[in-house]
């Protein structure tokens, strides 16, 4: 990725440079007409006058072109410390280093292979980004405004701040090489067309997307989101469910939101045919079986031993991480 420099920051400089090449056509065609030099001669004196080194001049001058000589400094000079005082400010108030941190981060982006993009930074996004930042899961945020990354509890090393809605955004975002969407803005719209938009740049991606109405539900699950999650309603199933069986409900939320070097649960996918009955998982690995899905997208809950596993199922396995390695092994 080649370091361009952003219109809107480098103008003034722009304008500068612009002004000492405009001054240097203009001095040498003023010569050229005012002393009759040749384009050489004329280039030759502009360049010692401009530069104000005080080399000889060609010829004498005559009082119009001393005059003009006169003008030409005077205005270079002006041009020249307005340049120094435009570069100076961007390098002495940090736009240089802000903008050589974006410069490095898009470049980062780039090399990202398999990671998740977050489109929204909202409570949400924030908490979906927590739970990948513990899963150490390299993710990109895309965030129309500007975000308040310092007062977070974990860190954001990507952070894009444009529309989520653009194709260009999704792109530079490393929507092609991701393998996980989320977007949690709080329009459905918005939701649906950056879905729409992923699923076009990679077909293969998966999403998750943010529904605040029932009628947008069916609808973002045509645009190609594969799930949709309605915030207030699992907040309310959420609290009911506290009322109801409160360890139950704390316990499976740990379950879900915890992780460490001795406790994960992993989805595990099989390239064999074996029962889990010869698999005998707990024996083996010390992991435990929670569940099992197959290609068709059913769910087995807390499967028998007689259950048989085809390559492209899925297990949902509870251990350590050296145990969850251990069933990789077995079931590949």
């Amino acid at each position: 990725m080649k370091f361009f420099l952003p219109f809107k920051t480098f103008i003034k400089i722009y304008v500068s440079i612009f002004a000492f090449i405009l001054i240097l056509l203009s001095g040498t065609i003023g010569y050229m007409v005012i002393e009759h030099y040749n384009v050489l001669d004329s280039v030759y004196m502009t360049v010692v006058t401009l530069s104000t080194v005080g080399y000889r001049e060609v010829n004498p001058l005559s009082e119009n072109g001393k005059v003009f000589t006169i003008f030409l400094i005077v205005i270079n000079l002006s041009t020249f410390t307005y340049f120094i005082t435009q570069l100076s400010a961007y390098f002495l108030d940090g736009e240089f280093a802000s903008t050589y941190k974006i410069y490095k981060m898009k470049n980062s982006i780039s090399e990202l292979d398999g990671h998740v993009i977050i489109c929204g930074f909202g409570r949400n996004g924030q908490e979906a980004a927590r739970i990948f930042y513990q899963s150490k899961r390299d993710f990109v945020i895309i965030e129309k405004t500007e975000s308040r990354k310092d007062d977070l509890p974990f860190k954001v090393k990507f952070i894009i701040e444009n529309d989520a809605t653009r194709d260009e955004t999704l792109i530079e975002a490393g929507i092609q090489k991701a393998s996980a969407l989320v977007t949690t803005l709080p329009e459905d719209a918005d939701n649906l067309y950056v879905v729409l938009t992923a699923r076009e740049l990679n077909p293969n991606i998966k999403i998750i997307s943010r529904a605040s109405n029932d009628s947008s539900v069916r609808k973002l699950k045509t645009a190609g989101a594969n799930n949709v999650i309605m915030p207030d309603k699992i907040g309310g199933a959420h609290m009911a469910t506290l009322v109801l069986s409160p360890d139950v409900k704390e316990f499976v939320d740990l379950m879900t939101t915890q992780s460490s070097e001795h406790f994960n649960i992993a989805e595990i996918e099989a390239t064999k045919t074996i029962t889990l009955e010869e698999l005998n998982c707990w024996k083996t690995t010390g992991a435990t079986i929670l569940g099992l899905k197959t290609s068709e997208d059913d769910y087995s809950m807390n499967p028998v031993s007689k259950t048989v596993m085809h390559p492209g199922n899925r297990l949902i396995v509870m251990g350590s991480k050296e145990q969850l390695n251990k069933v990789r092994e077995l079931v590949s």
